[in-house]
């Protein structure tokens, strides 16, 4: 029985997923205009800076302020261009989001949290 409970605890351990940073999920909704998964990855409380304005939000409100920028400069595409290195203490990455009119460059800054990786802060800055 020790056996078996043993085997099946490293089995668990071994085929789980480890948390990475959710890059493509980023790429995919930024893509799309896709506040709410944006948010859906960040912590309880985010650094949002869109354009100059920065404030501390709740994830209610964060959603708010993408939902606006998306609005007003609803995107054609993203790409990260630099990713950082994992590490224990969390990474970073660099993206560029162009709208119809415009091109931005996007900083997300991540923080792990227990195995996952949520967003602590997020810049959009004119490219």
């Amino acid at each position: 029985m020790t056996f078996l409970y043993v085997f099946l605890t490293s089995f668990v351990l071994t085929f789980s997923p480890q948390g990475e940073v959710p890059y493509a999920t980023i790429e995919k909704a930024f893509t799309s205009n896709d506040a709410s998964s944006i948010v859906a990855i960040g912590k309880d409380k985010m650094l949002i800076n869109v354009l100059g304005k920065e404030g501390a939000y709740s994830q209610s409100q964060a959603t708010l302020v993408l939902k606006d920028f998306f609005s007003k400069k609803p995107g054609s595409s993203f790409k990260f261009i630099f990713k950082g290195k994992e590490s224990s203490d969390g990474s970073f990455a660099i993206g560029t989001y162009d709208s119809k009119s415009e091109s931005f460059r996007v900083t997300i800054h991540f923080i792990k949290i227990g195995a996952d990786f949520k967003i602590e802060s997020l810049t959009i800055e004119k490219a």
